[in-house]
């Protein structure tokens, strides 16, 4: 049972004014109601601060929808449910642009009422609230315990139950992919399959029949046909990681995919029907790529049906202190060793740092301490620049002062071995004439470690040409 919270239940029906009254108060909630918009927005006008709303769709002059607007203009943060007895996947989306946090269809049980006010008002969990660590399969969970990412939990399981393309925004290694698995998981189609595939890992001549399969003969070596992740994952939900590294012919094809669900193999013009939810993430800059062509505007508003931004590791440091704890339980299981106390000047070394790779930046770092046991060590790599940035420093003079000064003997060795990395890095750039999945290709690393390595030492074009200039 729920704590008690002050509740305004909006409905025009005074049939499921009193049910859904009679539920409420049953656990002591303190219910005002009201019979339309205007006397909803009227209510609050006047001074009341009710902790959640509860907002009929579908009623007589203004509607859920106009109501919403004016609530939450009245007041930006105030928590709105919505209710309706028709499951219309545009007014949903509308809504969750709104600002409204979850949506229950009518009629509902009085268990996912009750859920729905715990995880609104914070006074009770469901079983996905239990903790601020949502395990979703094996070694992927999902963190949420800022502002931020509670927020992100909330649209995830309010468009899980709308079957429409998302967008999933943020910079690498924010969790987009755990982002979509937890869609996935949310939704109808969670005992179906979740199928990933990365358009960056891939070549482009193998992309097309990675994602559509071919026939028999289609291309010298294909010598059995061979369905596609599209057909393998059909009734299921597929991830397109860094889909701004597609080739925008076959961004084409995706098109057609997203409009019709029809496709056909390579070497076949028999259409193939599939029922596929499409999640796509990106962490390119999209106004940029849209500008060059990189990224086909009819198909980014395709994809755009409702786009999810992850905010950084470093705006939501509230996470970073369970991030630790919980990787390194996980991590010590995985190596066998003890897991190694995290005292508070390592944590505040933490909290310190910017975090330029994310979570995946925090999980090496867990990593790195396990595996050399050196606290000390472990805390120097996270000792912010001499200009006050955080990461490591591209300059090679101002790496070897900040070496005799700060960290001796083994400062210096890793600051050679940074500058030998981005040396090496930016070879590679200039010789493949910044093509980076040939340079990544050239480096054996793999695309994403490239990105985050150009990213980390701050490589720029102009920059790579000095370097080898200067190198000569």
């Amino acid at each position: 049972m729920s704590q008690a919270a002050n509740i305004l239940l909006v409905d025009d029906e005074p049939g499921m004014l009193r049910y859904i009254r009679t539920l409420l108060e049953v656990d002591e909630h303190k219910v005002q109601t009201a019979s339309t918009g205007e006397e909803a927005v009227e209510c609050v006008q006047k001074g009341l601060q009710p902790d959640l709303v509860l907002l009929d769709l579908l009623m007589p002059g203004i509607d859920g929808l106009q109501t919403l607007e004016q609530l939450r203009h009245l007041r930006p943060g105030l928590k709105v449910v919505m209710l309706s007895c028709v499951n219309d996947t545009r007014k949903v989306v509308q809504a969750m642009r709104l600002g409204a946090i979850d949506y229950l269809t009518k009629p509902f049980q009085k268990a996912e009422l009750d859920a729905v006010i715990g995880m609104c008002v914070g006074t009770a969990k469901s079983e996905s609230y239990a903790s601020d660590i949502e395990e979703l399969c094996d070694d992927v969970f999902f963190v949420a315990a800022s502002p931020a990412m509670k927020k992100i939990r909330s649209q995830a399981a309010l468009v899980a139950n709308v079957d429409i393309p998302v967008l999933l925004l943020g910079e690498s290694g924010t969790g987009k992919e755990v982002l979509a698995r937890l869609i996935h998981k949310l939704s109808p189609r969670a005992h179906r399959t979740f199928l990933k595939v990365n358009c960056a890992a891939v070549p482009a001549d193998l992309l097309e029949s990675e994602l559509f399969g071919y026939e028999a003969g289609a291309f010298t070596g294909a010598t059995h046909p061979k369905p596609g992740k599209f057909e393998l994952c059909n009734k299921g939900t597929i991830l397109l990681d860094e889909i701004g590294e597609m080739p925008p012919l076959l961004q084409a094809k995706l098109l057609h995919v997203l409009q019709d669900q029809t496709f056909s193999r390579l070497g076949s013009r028999t259409l193939v029907k599939v029922d596929v939810r499409i999640l796509a993430a990106t962490n390119i800059n999209i106004p940029e790529a849209l500008a060059n062509k990189r990224l086909r505007e009819d198909l980014y508003y395709r994809l755009n049906a409702f786009t999810m931004s992850l905010p950084p590791l470093r705006d939501r440091k509230e996470e970073i202190p369970i991030l630790l704890k919980h990787f390194m339980s996980r991590m010590s299981e995985s190596y066998a060793r003890p897991p190694l106390p995290l005292s508070p000047p390592l944590m505040e070394a933490c909290l310190r740092h910017s975090w330029p790779g994310n979570l995946r930046e925090l999980s090496n770092f867990i990593k790195r301490y396990l595996v050399l046991g050196d606290e000390m060590l472990a805390a120097s790599e996270l000792q912010p620049r001499p200009d006050g940035g955080g990461g490591l420093h591209t300059d090679s003079s101002a790496r070897n002062s900040g070496a005799d000064s700060a960290g001796g003997l083994k400062s210096l060795s890793r600051n050679a071995k940074d500058e030998a990395e981005a040396d090496a890095i930016a070879r590679a750039l200039e010789e493949t004439n910044w093509n980076r999945k040939q340079a990544a290709a050239l480096l054996k690393i793999s695309y994403k470690a490239l990105l985050y390595k150009i990213r980390q030492y701050g490589i720029a074009q102009s920059r790579s040409t000095h370097r080898l200039s200067a190198g000569a």
